[in-house]
């Protein structure tokens, strides 16, 4: 893959949780957080990404540390584009040419919200943006081929959103997204630890138990625990064991809604392509939350097709950004090759 003539084509994966940039060469040149640190009484932007991240709950009422973007959608436009600027001048450097970007967004987004989206890149110095489907950008990571008329099916758990589609000749042919990812895991287990046993945790210390003891299937061998916090009680700071048993409960509503989607995905798939994907592939997992422990098996359970974790799935989306941008320049009409970027790229 080549850089364009007059400067560097990226592709970037903006999530809510993290912003992951790819350059040809150099493969994922950037991925931190989707985090801005901000002083409330001057306004000021004082860290962004993995510095703003190591602030969360350890700061003054003063200093908020926020995601510019939710479910997909830029909520904060200027902090969205300070946050952008910097750290696509960190990646393209001091250029004459600023680079171009293919961005994904998920399926269900506005025209208004593909223009935001636009907008904020144009802002941080993006000559051209193209954007591309988070399922789609996921498929082509993942290095599945969506050119030919067979179906290929995607299930990308990401931060706060999962995405799933039903791909066939660079299109897609079904889709849906929730509001219900990796976060949402997270935040049932802080809700039920603070209901059952009276202790206030964070969502740093939400995600390493998540890790380290969660699932949606019952492990082979149960696993206890240690956490601390803060008592809901007395505001001391307090500790208890959980076991693996007592996550995967408090697990279950949140998995539910995900296969649930996966599933009426697969209702409205046409009957050709979902019978591609029994003979085929069946349903390749991607994102952070395809680790959660279980969540193949549980899926495949409720679909009867097989499922596989793609391989470096966290990445898949940043991938397949940076893949489809061959296609920037594919996009005349008349072309024989059809394109994955979204018929509205700017």
């Amino acid at each position: 893959m080549k850089t364009h003539k007059f400067g560097m084509d990226v592709g970037i994966d903006l999530g809510s949780s993290s912003v992951k940039i790819f350059t040809p060469g150099r493969e994922i040149a950037l991925n931190e957080p989707t985090m801005v640190a901000v002083d409330r009484d001057t306004d000021e932007i004082l860290a962004f990404g993995s510095d703003a991240r190591h602030m969360l709950g350890r700061t003054s009422d003063r200093i908020a540390v926020v995601s510019p973007l939710q479910y997909g959608r830029i909520r904060h436009f200027r902090l969205t584009e300070i946050m952008l600027t910097a750290y696509v001048k960190e990646v393209c450097g001091s250029r004459i040419f600023m680079p171009r970007v293919v961005v994904c967004v998920p399926a269900g987004v506005s025209e208004v919200e593909k223009q935001e989206v636009v907008e904020s890149l144009r802002a941080a110095g993006a000559r051209k943006v193209c954007l591309i489907e988070t399922v789609v950008a996921a498929a082509l990571g993942a290095g599945l081929d969506i050119s030919k008329p067979r179906g290929v099916m995607i299930c990308d758990i990401g931060g706060d959103t999962t995405d799933i589609g039903v791909m066939s000749v660079n299109g897609t042919a079904a889709s849906h997204w929730i509001k219900t990812a990796g976060q949402s895991f997270n935040q049932a287990l802080t809700e039920h630890i603070r209901k059952e046993h009276g202790l206030i945790i964070g969502p740093r210390t939400a995600e390493i138990l998540k890790k380290e003891a969660g699932g949606v299937i019952p492990r082979e061998k149960s696993l206890t625990v240690t956490v601390k916090g803060r008592s809901a009680q007395t505001g001391m700071p307090a500790m208890i064991s959980i076991t693996s048993e007592e996550i995967l409960e408090a697990f279950e509503e949140p998995a539910v809604r995900i296969y649930r989607a996966v599933q009426r995905t697969l209702e409205e798939t046409p009957p050709a392509l979902a019978g591609d994907l029994l003979s085929g592939n069946g349903i390749t997992l991607t994102g952070g939350g395809a680790r959660l422990y279980g969540m193949d098996k549980l899926i495949a359970e409720h679909t009867n097709l097989s499922v596989t974790v793609a391989t470096d799935a966290p990445m898949c989306v940043a991938l397949g950004t940076g893949k489809a941008i061959r296609f920037m320049d594919t996009r005349d009409p008349f072309e024989k090759e059809t394109s994955p970027l979204d018929v509205f790229g700017y």
